[in-house]
């Protein structure tokens, strides 16, 4: 307990040497950033590259869906092969019978 005390007190004086309250210790001192307007070459470059994305995401579309169907046909295909296989199981275990 008197660590602790000492610890609290230390830390006390240091802020209090320091000039920092504990409520703005606890602030975060991180600058504040203004924003700037893009000029006309970054806008240009900002929209072609918006335009080659764009471009990209459309060319893939066709493998994205088929490779999600055949992803989905080998999954229904598994759940087909699980049903069959349960099936095949007695749902309650038999007893043995004695001869």
């Amino acid at each position: 307990m008197l660590k602790r005390t000492i610890a609290v007190a230390t830390a006390a004086g240091l802020f209090a040497l320091a000039g920092v309250s504990g409520a703005q210790a606890d602030e975060s001192t991180t600058p504040v950033v203004k924003r700037v307007a893009p000029t006309p070459e970054q806008k240009a470059a900002h929209e072609a590259a918006k335009a080659a994305h764009k471009a990209a995401h459309q060319a893939a579309k066709p493998a994205i869906e088929s490779a999600r169907a055949t992803f989905k046909a080998a999954h229904d295909a598994f759940k087909a092969a699980v049903a069959t296989a349960r099936a095949g199981m007695p749902a309650k275990r038999a007893k043995p019978v004695r001869p």
